[in-house]
């Protein structure tokens, strides 16, 4: 299983991004192989409309089977992430990466 955190820096302790269009990384945590991949999303700061989409479009490249993040993607986004088969949790955003992927594990968030 493949889970990807809408991250503000590029490790376990980085502070969730509560935004998903414009999260500057994604933490993808690959439980099978136990390793961690980085995505710089920090470009999609500079885009005045459609970050959504686009961010849904690499987060599908990165083959990521569960998205957690704060608040959950836009309209646009969600319906494109949704096609996907992804699954998507809400109610990170004031945890750490970490705390988010404990909280996950336990029940604890809010499947979109």
């Amino acid at each position: 299983m493949r889970i990807a955190f809408t991250t503000k820096g590029k490790e376990w302790s980085s502070e969730m991004d509560a935004r998903f269009g414009r999260t500057e990384f994604f933490i993808v945590y690959d439980e099978d192989k136990d390793q961690i991949e980085i995505l710089d999303n920090s470009d999609s700061t500079k885009d005045a409309h459609g970050a959504g989409p686009k961010t849904a479009q690499k987060l599908f490249e990165l083959k990521a089977d569960v998205l957690i993040t704060g608040n959950g993607p836009g309209g646009n986004a969600a319906t494109v992430l949704e096609k996907t088969g992804m699954q998507i949790y809400v109610g990170a955003g004031e945890m750490t990466v970490k705390e988010a992927y404990e909280a996950y594990k336990d029940g604890k968030l809010k499947k979109f």
